[in-house]
């Protein structure tokens, strides 16, 4: 099938490169110049695992191609995937400048039938949006308002569907290519929705050969299940957050509360580990955007807006430890971060709980030594933006190379991603690296009896009865 995709950040990266691994063709469609360059000369501007490996072999057997002709882009396509960002706006709600101006481009240069798929996570009532927009366009160039007229008439005409992402980053290949669910919102009434659905199902055909994963409704209904989704699982993790710090304050262990609730089938392990919050492209916004989208209907979502409160509060969780430890003043202590990105397998800053624990230590006076597999790179970027107005605090932080780097000369040491370099550390040369010999948990990585048994300080979170030497 020939496929084009709009927009070339995680979602719509990944989209097109693994329909193209299914032999379709598929252009990828960006307005930044730059960043189509680098995918042309073979480069990835994101970091992904395994994605790098099928987008180079696509392009080498020319499935794959990327463009700034956004004409053209419509011409290839008879599937036309809306990828591109919706950023959150100044209140809150998603920010839809992006994909109403794919839909007038729509609009302007498609001919013949076009399906029109929202990948992006949009909110309800956006499909109607995309099509009002679309046939605004179509007026203009003459042709009928009315689907049935331009039906009937074989004028340019389309369809709209809704096919939320469900991926995770740093495992969104594997998630593309093995999905839990295939959600394909379309209006099955009209003939121009029936067949839109026809191809759509063809086109995720080859991830259904096991068993079929499709769930077919109406577009309101599957961008509402987007949003739902990750309301969920944002409120699983700000849930044992709470918990962890009661746990904390009566002296129970938040791990072992979490293996007893997680062994419910009811309940599942997933998404109930403590931490410094959740961060990235996806949960912050959403979660936001969706109670944007009660109030305009006059209903207040109370468990969500407890839910972001209770992650903002969280991001800070290790500063307070830190100071009630090291003190207010952190003037001439260093500290060593391991981990930037919001979660491990991944570059993204967006919204990190390392941004929110090394801008406050910084002000409080702190040095940072700060190291991360892959995010350094993306994080001197965010800090330089961050901390613009503060260049003295900015001058304090630097970026190693190694874990162990990160260690050398500091007094503490903050853990703030769970990468996997990072579980099974020498715990007798962390002892002797760090002056004050202390460590800041925030993902509860370590049992607490063998850090104060190398004798180190070990402060996790939710864990009150760890044993320090």
């Amino acid at each position: 099938m020939r496929i084009s995709v709009f927009g070339t950040g995680y979602v719509g990266l990944v989209t097109g490169a693994c329909l193209a691994e299914t032999g379709n063709v598929v252009t990828c469609v960006d307005i930044d110049t730059a960043k189509v360059d680098r995918l042309n000369a073979g480069e990835i501007p994101i970091y992904e695992p395994g994605l790098d490996g099928i987008v180079r072999a696509n392009r080498a057997a020319g499935r794959l191609h990327f463009t700034t002709d956004i004409a053209a882009g419509i011409a290839a396509g008879d599937i036309l995937f809306v990828a591109v960002g919706t950023p959150p706006d100044e209140n809150g709600s998603a920010d839809l400048r992006y994909v109403l101006a794919a839909a007038r481009d729509f609009g302007r240069h498609m001919q013949g039938f076009k399906v029109v798929v929202d990948k992006s996570t949009v909110p309800v009532g956006t499909g109607d949006r995309v099509a009002a927009t679309i046939t605004e366009e179509l007026v203009k160039r003459g042709f009928s308002a009315d689907p049935a007229e331009r039906h009937r008439l074989g004028q340019p005409d389309f369809a709209i569907v809704s096919n939320p992402e469900f991926l995770k980053e740093g495992a969104a290949v594997a998630d593309f290519n093995r999905p839990d669910r295939i959600v394909i919102g379309v209006d099955q009434q009209s003939p121009q929705g029936q067949r839109a659905l026809r191809l759509v199902r063809a086109l995720y055909a080859p991830l259904n050969l096991n068993h079929d994963r499709t769930l077919v409704m109406d577009v309101r209904s599957a961008e509402l299940t987007k949003y739902a989704a990750n309301a969920m699982l944002a409120t699983r993790i700000s849930f044992m957050n709470e918990l962890a710090n009661l746990a904390e304050t009566l002296g129970a262990d938040i791990e072992l509360v979490r293996r007893g609730i997680g062994s419910d089938s009811r309940i599942g392990y997933s998404f109930l580990y403590a931490g410094t919050g959740y961060g990235g492209s996806c949960f912050p916004k959403d979660v936001q955007a969706l109670q944007r989208t009660a109030a305009e209907t006059g209903h207040d979502l109370k468990v969500l807006a407890a839910v972001e409160a209770v992650n903002n509060g969280q991001k800070r969780v290790l500063v307070d430890k830190i100071r009630r430890v090291l003190g207010d003043n952190l003037t001439g202590i260093t500290i060593g971060v391991w981990g930037l990105a919001f979660k491990p397998n991944t570059d993204d800053m967006r919204d990190a709980p390392s941004r929110v624990l090394i801008a406050e230590l910084l002000a409080a006076g702190a040095s940072i030594a700060a190291f991360d597999p892959v995010a350094s790179h993306e994080a001197r970027r965010v800090f330089a933006i961050d901390l613009a107005d503060r260049p003295t605090d900015l001058a304090r932080l630097r970026f190693v190379e190694s874990p162990e780097a990160a260690l050398s000369g500091a007094d503490a040491l903050a853990i703030v991603t769970e990468w996997k370099v990072f579980r099974a550390p020498d715990l007798t040369a962390m002892a002797t690296l760090l002056r004050r010999k202390a460590i800041f948990d925030g993902r509860n990585l370590y049992d607490p009896d063998l850090m104060a048994d190398a004798g180190l300080a070990y402060y996790p979170i939710g864990r009150a009865q760890a044993r320090f030497p």
